[in-house]
Protein backbone atom coordinates (compact mmCIF):
# COMPACT_ATOMS: atom_id res chain seq x y z
CA UNK A 1 0.00 0.00 0.00
CA UNK A 2 0.74 3.56 -0.10
CA UNK A 3 0.40 5.54 2.86
CA UNK A 4 1.03 9.21 4.02
CA UNK A 5 4.90 7.97 5.44
CA UNK A 6 5.94 6.09 2.07
CA UNK A 7 4.63 9.06 -0.19
CA UNK A 8 6.67 11.06 2.25
CA UNK A 9 9.59 9.01 1.86
CA UNK A 10 8.79 8.78 -1.78
CA UNK A 11 9.36 12.32 -2.36
CA UNK A 12 12.38 12.75 -0.15
CA UNK A 13 14.14 9.62 -2.06
CA UNK A 14 12.94 11.30 -5.38
CA UNK A 15 14.35 14.50 -4.83
CA UNK A 16 17.77 12.74 -2.95
CA UNK A 17 17.92 10.99 -6.86
CA UNK A 18 17.31 13.95 -8.59
CA UNK A 19 19.88 15.83 -6.99
CA UNK A 20 22.58 13.20 -7.32
CA UNK A 21 21.71 12.85 -11.20
CA UNK A 22 21.34 16.67 -11.77
CA UNK A 23 24.64 17.10 -13.88
CA UNK A 24 23.29 14.39 -16.40
CA UNK A 25 19.74 15.60 -16.63
CA UNK A 26 21.49 18.53 -17.49
CA UNK A 27 23.89 17.80 -19.72
CA UNK A 28 21.11 16.04 -21.69
CA UNK A 29 18.85 18.71 -21.53
CA UNK A 30 21.87 21.22 -22.68
CA UNK A 31 21.83 18.68 -26.10
CA UNK A 32 18.24 19.45 -27.10
CA UNK A 33 16.76 22.06 -24.51
CA UNK A 34 17.57 24.87 -22.16
CA UNK A 35 20.53 22.97 -20.07
CA UNK A 36 18.26 22.94 -17.13
CA UNK A 37 16.20 20.53 -16.33
CA UNK A 38 18.08 18.61 -13.63
CA UNK A 39 18.60 22.09 -11.81
CA UNK A 40 14.92 22.82 -12.09
CA UNK A 41 13.34 18.96 -10.83
CA UNK A 42 16.04 19.10 -8.11
CA UNK A 43 14.92 22.00 -6.76
CA UNK A 44 11.34 21.60 -7.30
CA UNK A 45 11.52 18.39 -5.10
CA UNK A 46 14.04 19.30 -2.76
CA UNK A 47 11.05 22.15 -1.72
CA UNK A 48 8.47 19.61 -1.83
CA UNK A 49 10.24 17.29 0.16
CA UNK A 50 11.14 19.87 2.78
CA UNK A 51 7.51 21.46 3.02
CA UNK A 52 6.39 17.71 3.51
CA UNK A 53 8.46 15.73 5.85
CA UNK A 54 7.68 19.19 8.38
CA UNK A 55 4.09 18.67 7.89
CA UNK A 56 0.97 16.64 9.25
CA UNK A 57 -1.03 15.59 6.83
CA UNK A 58 -4.54 13.95 7.49
CA UNK A 59 -4.78 12.52 3.67
CA UNK A 60 -2.90 11.58 0.61
CA UNK A 61 -4.90 14.09 -0.66
CA UNK A 62 -3.69 16.81 0.94
CA UNK A 63 -0.11 15.55 0.87
CA UNK A 64 -0.26 15.71 -2.75
CA UNK A 65 -1.70 19.08 -3.04
CA UNK A 66 1.11 20.35 -0.93
CA UNK A 67 3.74 18.43 -3.01
CA UNK A 68 2.14 20.66 -6.23
CA UNK A 69 2.29 23.90 -4.59
CA UNK A 70 6.25 23.41 -3.95
CA UNK A 71 6.48 22.47 -7.45
CA UNK A 72 4.09 25.67 -8.91
CA UNK A 73 6.35 27.72 -7.02
CA UNK A 74 9.72 26.79 -7.30
CA UNK A 75 10.20 24.66 -10.28
CA UNK A 76 11.39 26.99 -13.70
CA UNK A 77 10.47 25.58 -17.51
CA UNK A 78 7.45 23.39 -18.78
CA UNK A 79 8.54 20.63 -15.24
CA UNK A 80 6.69 22.56 -12.76
CA UNK A 81 3.16 22.59 -14.06
CA UNK A 82 3.15 18.83 -15.40
CA UNK A 83 4.64 17.35 -12.32
CA UNK A 84 2.62 19.86 -10.24
CA UNK A 85 -0.39 18.81 -12.80
CA UNK A 86 0.07 15.13 -11.93
CA UNK A 87 0.07 15.80 -8.21
CA UNK A 88 -2.87 17.52 -8.27
CA UNK A 89 -4.63 14.63 -10.07
CA UNK A 90 -3.12 12.57 -7.06
CA UNK A 91 -4.49 14.79 -4.59
CA UNK A 92 -7.93 14.49 -6.30
CA UNK A 93 -7.95 10.53 -6.87
CA UNK A 94 -6.65 10.42 -3.56
CA UNK A 95 -8.53 12.89 -1.55
CA UNK A 96 -9.36 11.53 2.54
CA UNK A 97 -7.50 8.68 1.84
CA UNK A 98 -4.81 7.37 4.09
CA UNK A 99 -3.28 4.73 2.33
CA UNK A 100 -4.43 3.80 -0.97
CA UNK A 101 -4.31 0.02 -2.48
CA UNK A 102 -2.78 -1.17 -6.29
CA UNK A 103 -6.09 -0.54 -7.71
CA UNK A 104 -5.98 3.14 -6.16
CA UNK A 105 -2.26 3.65 -6.97
CA UNK A 106 -3.32 2.47 -10.80
CA UNK A 107 -6.81 4.76 -10.78
CA UNK A 108 -4.01 7.73 -9.61
CA UNK A 109 -1.67 7.11 -12.20
CA UNK A 110 -4.00 6.97 -15.33
CA UNK A 111 -5.31 9.95 -13.79
CA UNK A 112 -1.98 11.86 -13.78
CA UNK A 113 -1.32 11.07 -17.56
CA UNK A 114 -4.29 12.66 -18.56
CA UNK A 115 -3.43 15.01 -17.06
CA UNK A 116 -0.19 15.37 -18.48
CA UNK A 117 -1.30 14.77 -21.89
CA UNK A 118 -3.71 17.19 -21.47
CA UNK A 119 -1.28 19.61 -20.28
CA UNK A 120 1.63 19.23 -22.48
CA UNK A 121 -0.88 18.01 -25.42
CA UNK A 122 1.76 15.58 -26.11
CA UNK A 123 0.90 11.44 -26.95
CA UNK A 124 3.16 8.95 -26.92
CA UNK A 125 5.87 8.48 -29.88
CA UNK A 126 7.10 12.38 -29.57
CA UNK A 127 10.14 12.36 -27.57
CA UNK A 128 8.28 13.39 -24.09
CA UNK A 129 7.41 11.76 -20.62
CA UNK A 130 4.41 10.66 -22.19
CA UNK A 131 6.64 8.19 -23.56
CA UNK A 132 7.30 6.93 -19.76
CA UNK A 133 4.63 7.28 -17.99
CA UNK A 134 2.38 5.83 -20.78
CA UNK A 135 3.89 2.32 -20.57
CA UNK A 136 4.22 2.83 -16.76
CA UNK A 137 0.31 3.34 -16.37
CA UNK A 138 -0.64 0.68 -18.77
CA UNK A 139 1.58 -1.98 -16.89
CA UNK A 140 -0.09 -0.70 -13.33
CA UNK A 141 -3.36 -0.88 -14.72
CA UNK A 142 -3.27 -4.28 -16.44
CA UNK A 143 -2.17 -6.02 -12.98
CA UNK A 144 -2.71 -3.83 -9.74
CA UNK A 145 -0.33 -5.69 -7.67
CA UNK A 146 3.43 -5.63 -6.96
CA UNK A 147 4.42 -7.52 -10.25
CA UNK A 148 2.47 -4.80 -11.87
CA UNK A 149 4.44 -1.66 -10.13
CA UNK A 150 7.86 -3.88 -10.90
CA UNK A 151 6.78 -4.28 -14.76
CA UNK A 152 5.84 -0.23 -14.61
CA UNK A 153 9.25 0.47 -13.78
CA UNK A 154 10.80 -2.00 -16.01
CA UNK A 155 8.58 -0.29 -18.94
CA UNK A 156 9.62 2.96 -17.97
CA UNK A 157 13.31 2.28 -17.74
CA UNK A 158 12.96 0.57 -21.85
CA UNK A 159 10.71 3.60 -22.55
CA UNK A 160 12.67 6.50 -21.25
CA UNK A 161 16.31 4.68 -23.00
CA UNK A 162 14.33 4.36 -26.08
CA UNK A 163 13.51 8.18 -26.53
CA UNK A 164 17.30 8.33 -27.63
CA UNK A 165 15.94 7.11 -31.07
CA UNK A 166 13.18 9.20 -31.57
CA UNK A 167 12.84 12.41 -33.35
CA UNK A 168 11.20 15.19 -31.37
CA UNK A 169 8.24 17.18 -32.21
CA UNK A 170 7.01 19.02 -28.91
CA UNK A 171 9.21 21.78 -27.05
CA UNK A 172 12.20 23.41 -27.35
CA UNK A 173 13.66 19.89 -28.87
CA UNK A 174 11.54 19.92 -31.76
CA UNK A 175 13.40 22.42 -33.32
CA UNK A 176 16.08 20.10 -33.51
CA UNK A 177 14.35 17.67 -35.52
CA UNK A 178 16.18 14.62 -36.80
CA UNK A 179 18.99 16.15 -34.83
CA UNK A 180 17.46 15.31 -31.36
CA UNK A 181 18.04 11.61 -32.83
CA UNK A 182 20.86 10.08 -30.81
CA UNK A 183 20.03 11.80 -27.15
CA UNK A 184 17.72 10.90 -24.80
CA UNK A 185 14.63 12.67 -23.34
CA UNK A 186 16.02 14.44 -20.27
CA UNK A 187 12.12 14.25 -19.21
CA UNK A 188 11.57 10.87 -19.90
CA UNK A 189 14.62 9.91 -17.53
CA UNK A 190 13.70 11.60 -15.02
CA UNK A 191 10.39 10.33 -15.18
CA UNK A 192 11.53 6.98 -15.02
CA UNK A 193 13.37 7.55 -12.00
CA UNK A 194 10.31 8.68 -10.84
CA UNK A 195 8.66 5.36 -11.08
CA UNK A 196 12.03 3.74 -9.84
CA UNK A 197 11.61 5.71 -6.17
CA UNK A 198 8.31 5.53 -6.33
CA UNK A 199 8.24 1.52 -6.84
CA UNK A 200 11.16 1.05 -3.86
CA UNK A 201 8.85 3.29 -1.48
CA UNK A 202 6.11 1.02 -2.01
CA UNK A 203 7.27 -2.46 -2.26
CA UNK A 204 11.34 -2.19 -1.81
CA UNK A 205 14.37 -4.02 -3.70
CA UNK A 206 14.09 -1.94 -6.72
CA UNK A 207 17.20 -2.50 -8.72
CA UNK A 208 18.15 1.31 -9.65
CA UNK A 209 19.48 1.91 -13.05
CA UNK A 210 22.58 3.73 -13.69
CA UNK A 211 21.73 6.32 -15.38
CA UNK A 212 25.72 8.16 -15.54
CA UNK A 213 26.15 5.37 -18.30
CA UNK A 214 23.30 3.93 -20.06
CA UNK A 215 21.46 7.05 -20.48
CA UNK A 216 24.76 9.75 -21.65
Amino acid sequence: MLTIESMQAFIEAYAARLEELCAVLDDLDNRIGDGDHGTNMARGFRTAADRTASGTFQDLGALCQTVAMALLSSVGGASGPLYATAFMRFAQSWNVCTHVDYAKLATGVAAALEGLRARGKAEVGEKTMIDVWTPAADAIAAHPDETGLREAVSRATNAALATRDIAATKGRAAYLGARSVGTCDPGSISSAMFFEELADAIAGGVTKTTWQTSAL
